[in-house]
């Protein structure tokens, strides 16, 4: 935690994986589970991205967790009684708030369970389905796109260099009223990222995040502040993941419109990856 804000003229810019030692990744070789309605994922195709929701906007699923990504109770008094050296009014409590409005998460299960299919992607003419993810092959996928040359925020018509940080972890649940990740030190944001009230732990999440720093106004380059708004899209070629292996399979819900889905894939020249549902 610093002691002030880095100076204004430093240029900010994201890193791929800096707090991966924080964090608890599964294996390689582990499959992860989306589950989405039949539309959203033919629009996640033609428009090639992954949706990331901003951590404290979350309305999807059963019960969303409006304190998702929040510093803990307990934390709090602690953090708020520690401010930066070169801004006293702005304590760690304000930090982590503002890194909590800054941050983002895109979920994946690491089971392909129940609670998943009964919980979320309900209400479409179509039916539902699920993407089988390869972790490792997602996450180089994901990180070759963050790596390359010319990412970067739009926002209207002014483009910003690249500045989130990219982690992955799975989730881990606790007592929220009563745990403490302060205790030793004060937390980096990140770990509130990935901790969860255990009322959901069956979701056994597997969480991809993007989030910037919690000090300094950041301004575009024609002097417009960032918005960070409750969503955006990270490009994602679904395309490609198909062909090369990362999506695995695609699975069906009961009752889903299969037909349709494989006329639709099939207008769209793709096809399913070995072993789906709609093979």
């Amino acid at each position: 935690m610093p002691t002030h804000p880095p100076s204004a003229g430093q240029p900010l810019s994201g890193g791929i994986e800096p707090h991966a030692g924080l964090l608890t990744q599964p294996t390689e070789d582990h499959a992860l589970y989306k589950i989405m309605t039949v539309e959203y994922l033919l629009r996640s195709i033609d428009s090639a991205y992954l949706h990331f929701n901003r951590v404290d906007s979350y309305k999807d699923g059963p019960g969303a967790d409006p304190h998702d990504g929040a510093q803990l109770p307990a934390d709090q008094p602690g953090n708020a009684g520690v401010a930066f050296e070169k801004a006293p009014d702005f304590t760690a409590a304000h930090y982590y708030n503002r890194s909590r409005s800054r941050t983002y998460a895109c979920c994946f299960g690491l089971e392909n369970a129940d609670y998943l299919w009964r919980n979320y992607a309900n209400g479409s003419a179509h039916g539902k389905i699920g993407i089988e993810f390869g972790f490792g092959q997602l996450r180089a996928q994901i990180n070759a796109f963050m790596a390359s040359e010319g990412v970067g925020l739009v926002q209207g018509d002014n483009t910003l260099r690249q500045i989130f940080d990219i982690n992955y972890g799975i989730v881990t649940y606790v007592d929220r009223d009563r745990h403490r990740a302060n205790t030793e030190r004060l937390a980096n944001p990140i770990q509130y990222t990935f901790l969860k009230a255990q009322a959901f732990t069956p979701e056994q999440e597997l969480r991809i995040s993007l989030s910037t720093i919690g000090v300094l106004q950041l301004v575009m380059k024609d002097g417009s502040p960032v918005i960070f708004p409750p969503s955006m899209h990270l490009h994602f070629d679904f395309r490609a993941a198909l062909a090369n292996g990362t999506i695995r399979k695609i699975l069906c819900g009961e009752g889903a419109d299969t037909a349709y889905l494989r006329a639709e894939l099939e207008k769209r020249r793709i096809l399913p990856a070995p072993g789906s549902a709609t093979d």
